[in-house]
């Protein structure tokens, strides 16, 4: 078992080898075959009621896959995923509410990370210091210090980061980006982005109170700052809070954003981000995103623009959210459905041909776990590697540091500094409250 165990735990470092890069373009890491069919890999998951739980019922379907330990700070979420394990036919896990001793646990070989965002990087830094494998959700934390000290812990490591972009494993979208790239549409102008949600809007005020039983409400808060209870800022809707979340942006934005990334071959930050917006429509609820939000990234040879109406769910094309690639020759249109394209032209002067709609298969999420446990059995390349999960989540958080700045941001990837701004860059990393502390490698 210690053999195999060590396999695992050197089978990225054996891909140092080849080449890796210190830099955002580095090579991405694809470990040799350490594992045979019928080894055994042993994940666990920390936070467990949403997105993570989602993660981890794929990812248990993959063959010899077995789940050890349930961590979260909800002894409600932890008795219901518990229970739901065993009903699946699942040995009957460990609890715990220390993410801390599941990292400590030698036969745990990967860890699955669904906690709100504020908590996506200790326990990332952690597991990959402990030569564990993550799956952690999108985006890949919540500012831009802790996305690079990730980065940089994913690297001094060598070890398999996954980030939550699975739309990175759907056959329609890479279809869609094979399209981009083969020069039909003609020179791409514009690159846009729009998510329109009702969930955007925030919740209306309610008072403070205790927290529920069972929840260790200061393990949730972590190391953001003290706040008193309010079920606003807890399940389902702290992403309206910054706190823990980027809103709408950082949410749907990084999925989107991640494909006008990959279709472009962009390696580095923006030229410059502006961003205009506030709470236009909401100014009763409870919220510190803003309901509205256009952000403007400065590409070289192009424009990529994001924008976000929360409280609406219609949308440019009929689409509540998606992205548009726009050619001299026509536009690409993409969401989670299908892909179309739009020719230019008329009559006998189309500039292009015409495309069926080409519809996607639904199969992304299940893609991407099982890549997830191919690249730790067998060596496959990870789809969303952590650069990209890292440059995604770059481009949102540089768009809010805009919003809350209220000023065009420049930001230097080899300082990682924006440079332009002290009270910008003040917001590059935040400070974390005691006694938690801000991974130093």
């Amino acid at each position: 078992m210690s053999t195999r165990r060590s396999f695992i735990k050197s089978s990225a470092a054996a891909a140092a080898g080849i080449g890796i890069s210190s830099s955002l373009s580095a090579s991405i890491l694809a470990p040799p075959s350490v594992l045979g069919a019928n080894d055994k890999i042993t994940v666990a998951l920390i936070g467990a009621r949403n997105m993570g739980w989602g993660d981890l019922k794929d990812i248990l379907k993959q063959p010899n896959v077995v789940c050890k330990t349930l961590c979260d700070v909800d002894d409600g979420v932890l008795a219901e995923k518990a229970g739901l394990l065993v009903r699946m036919s699942h040995k009957e896990p460990i609890l715990e509410k220390d993410y801390r001793k599941v990292i400590a646990d030698k036969d745990i070989d990967a860890v699955i990370v669904g906690t709100p965002d504020h908590w996506h990087c200790l326990p990332t830094v952690e597991a990959c210091e402990a030569g564990k494998h993550v799956y952690v959700e999108k985006p890949l934390a919540n500012s831009v210090g802790e996305i690079n000290v990730m980065l940089d812990a994913a690297r001094k490591y060598n070890r398999l980061v996954q980030v939550g972009q699975q739309q990175r494993s759907g056959a329609h979208w890479k279809s869609a980006i094979d399209f981009v790239k083969s020069g039909k549409l003609g020179t791409i102008r514009q690159v846009k982005f729009w998510g329109n949600f009702n969930y955007g809007a925030g919740n209306m005020p309610v008072p403070d109170s205790d927290p529920p039983a069972g929840v260790d409400y200061d393990r949730w808060l972590g190391p953001a700052p003290k706040r008193p209870f309010n079920k606003n800022r807890f399940h389902g809707s702290w992403r309206m809070f910054r706190d823990y979340g980027g809103g709408l942006l950082s949410d749907w934005g990084v999925h989107l954003i991640d494909m006008g990334l990959w279709a472009m071959d962009v390696k580095n930050a923006p030229r410059s981000v502006q961003s205009l917006g506030g709470n236009f429509a909401s100014k009763d609820r409870a919220l510190e995103m803003p309901d509205t939000l256009t952000v403007l990234y400065e590409m070289e040879g192009y424009n990529m623009i994001w924008e976000h109406n929360g409280g609406i769910e219609k949308g440019p094309y009929d689409q509540g959210y998606g992205v548009k690639f726009i050619g001299s020759n026509g536009t690409l249109v993409a969401d989670r459905d299908k892909w179309r394209i739009f020719p230019e032209g008329g009559g006998e002067e189309w500039r292009m041909e015409a495309v069926d709609p080409q519809p996607s298969d639904y199969k992304s999420h299940i893609n991407h776990c099982e890549n997830f446990i191919r690249a730790i059995r067998h060596g496959d390349p990870l789809n969303a590697e952590i650069e990209y999960g890292h440059r995604a989540a770059l481009y949102a958080h540089l768009g809010n540091i805009a919003y809350w700045a209220d000023q065009r941001v420049v930001y230097d990837e080899q300082q990682r500094r924006i440079t332009n701004s002290e009270k910008a860059d003040a917001l590059v990393t935040p400070a974390y409250r005691a006694p938690w502390k801000f991974p130093a490698l």
